[in-house]
Formats: structure tokens, C-alpha cells, sequence
């Protein structure tokens, strides 16, 4: 059975970032969910049942965080390029779709946030 890409995915990974542009925003961290969908090449998988023949969820969420507290991000448009770039390094990527928001910022929405695709 030939299996040439997966998807895998993180979906509102809750955060708390120091994050915005607005006075309000720069009094103390916010509230940040972050999605991100990759398709990963699978040619070179072995099918095997071990962490070590994928991706690891475990090492985008590590990655994440080491971002998100090792500075200040005045956008989440900059902050969401900064994610992209985190995944592009990876070989294996194909595809990746990642998107940020802010559900606490204003009364009257959900949320405000980007998105963001990079095909290799």
C-alpha cells in the first residue's frame, strides 16, 4: 500500500505570549492558540511502531514554547513566520499551514489571528 504523504496536526496549542501591539496588549502575557497542519513526506517511513520513524508532536510544542519565551513579538504575523521557519528546516515537510490567534483581545469576536502556508 503505497502511502506517499501523512497530515499530521497540533491544534490550539494554548499559550501565553507576550504578544501586541496595543497598550492594553503590552501590560502582561496573552492568551495564544496556535494550529499547525504539515504534510509530511512518507516514501522514506518505515511503517515501524516507534516515535522514532515520525514526526514527534512533542517537538513542535518544545519548539513553541523555546520561541514564544525566548522573546517579545510586537505581530503575530512576525511570530507566525517564525513558526513557519521552525518547521521548513525539517526535511520532511511538504506542506504547513500555521495559524495564530487571539481569542481575548476584543469583546465582540472569537478571535483575531493569521495564517500562514509554505509549500516546499
Amino acid at each position: 500500500m503505497p502511502i506517499t504523504s501523512t497530515k499530521l496536526f497540533l491544534q490550539d496549542f494554548a499559550v501565553e505570549a507576550d504578544i501586541g501591539i496595543h497598550d492594553f496588549e503590552k501590560a502582561e502575557p496573552q492568551r495564544l492558540l496556535i494550529s499547525i497542519e504539515l504534510e509530511v513526506d512518507s516514501t522514506e517511513q518505515t511503517g515501524e511502531d516507534d516515535i522514532a520513524s515520525v514526526l514527534d508532536y512533542d517537538f513542535l510544542r518544545q519548539e513553541l514554547r523555546e520561541l514564544i519565551t525566548a522573546r517579545r513579538f510586537n505581530l503575530q504575523e512576525t511570530l507566525c513566520r517564525a513558526i513557519v521557519g521552525i518547521v521548513a528546516l525539517r526535511s520532511d515537510v511538504k506542506l504547513a499551514i500555521v495559524s495564530t490567534r487571539k481569542p481575548d483581545v476584543y469583546p465582540d469576536c472569537v478571535a483575531v489571528g493569521v495564517e500562514m502556508t509554505y509549500r516546499r
